[in-house]
């Protein structure tokens, strides 16, 4: 993943990658919490093709924990923008490194105002014990086998438990 922690100049990017070969700025295996990398300081967090290799299917917690890093690490406002091999896409399943699916039904998971509207209203499980950060949806594209994406970090958080 590429983080972004320059407001109001050029930007400087900050790389991560468990594999040192790559020289990556920072060297760490990012199913890892918490990451090495100081709170509120991105203005942007940019993955593609990567959080499909994180976590496991089903496992809700090695989800929003991933999650919960980005928006630890971003500043209020600030935006995660990545792509992932769409669901029904040749490389979805079919990479062997692959771990999950990421769609735009995932992330809704992430949205607290999704929460409020859709609980005791929809089959939406509620995720709010174990998840209490909050990314609003701006931008969501399937094209070419690939699922785009755009959050922006609500902060402070608009969790309502109940």
């Amino acid at each position: 993943m590429d983080f972004d922690a320059t407001p109001h100049r050029p930007y400087v990017l900050t790389t991560v990658d468990i594999i040192d070969s790559h020289k990556p700025d920072v060297v760490w295996d990012l199913d890892v919490a918490p990451w090495p990398l100081e709170d509120n300081c991105y203005d942007e967090v940019h993955g593609y093709e990567i959080l499909e290799h994180l976590g496991q299917q089903g496992h809700a917690y090695s989800f929003f924990e991933t999650f919960a890093e980005i928006y630890r690490v971003l500043k209020p406002g600030g935006m995660m923008v990545g792509s992932c091999p769409s669901w029904d896409g040749k490389w979805g399943w079919g990479d062997p490194s692959h771990k999950r699916i990421i769609n735009d039904g995932t992330l809704v998971f992430l949205d607290q105002n999704e929460y409020k509207r859709q609980v005791g209203h929809t089959a939406m499980t509620d995720f709010r014990s174990i998840w209490h950060g909050d990314f609003e949806g701006i931008e969501f594209m399937y094209g070419n086998g690939q699922f785009f994406f755009r959050l922006r970090a609500i902060k402070p958080s608009r969790i309502q438990i109940g």
